[in-house]
């Protein structure tokens, strides 16, 4: 992929892009998430996408988080829209035990999230982006070729053009390398349902 598609959304602290590879500093105090339970709404962290209208279409990539440190440190992929219409994935640092394996679909102002526990000895993870018209899917996979399905999401403002593209955030006092590679487009591979029919 060629990364001079893609635009800042927020400057992270700093960054650094070649052949490919994006590495993102994190600014200390940034986050996406809107309202609820925590109540609080964030909407400070730094995003690098690209736009297309393209309606099927899978983005691959790699992330690592080895540098990750503090509680709820974070990277992965997003698909931001505007304030109140985005989701992103991502490992979100908790301690030394563990981290979290998740994601947030937030539509019309209001985030959820969808997580698992998974080792703190993880230290990268792939992931691939689906689109099929204003539906979405989002996978993951620890060695870039076996990928298992994350979550199936619909997207209210996810029709015609939309921006996606990779993100990495430290809600807390804190900053860490991101480090994104071997990002890929390719057709969609998230294939038609094949089962039960629409009413």
């Amino acid at each position: 992929m060629d990364t001079q598609n893609f635009k800042w959304i927020r400057d992270p602290e700093a960054c650094y892009i070649e052949d490919g590879r994006v590495e993102i500093i994190t600014r200390p105090h940034t986050d996406l998430w809107q309202r609820t339970y925590y109540h609080f709404r964030n909407d400070n962290a730094p995003v690098f996408q690209m736009e297309t209208e393209e309606p099927y279409f899978s983005f691959i990539v790699k992330t690592d988080f080895t540098d990750s440190h503090q509680r709820f440190d974070q990277c992965g992929i997003v698909m931001y829209l505007d304030s109140e219409n985005w989701l992103k994935a991502s490992v979100e640092y908790e301690n030394g035990e563990f981290q979290h394996l998740g994601s947030v679909v937030t539509n019309h102002g209001y985030s959820d999230w969808a997580t698992t526990e998974i080792p703190a000895s993880v230290k990268t993870m792939w992931y691939r982006f689906s689109r099929r018209e204003d539906d979405y899917c989002v996978e993951c996979s620890e060695d870039g070729a076996k990928f298992k399905q994350m979550r199936i999401c619909h997207v209210y403002k996810g029709a015609g053009k939309i921006q996606f593209g990779i993100y990495a955030c430290s809600p807390e006092d804190s900053s860490f390398k991101a480090v994104f590679s071997d990002m890929r487009l390719t057709e969609c591979a998230w294939k038609a349902h094949d089962g039960q029919q629409p009413d």
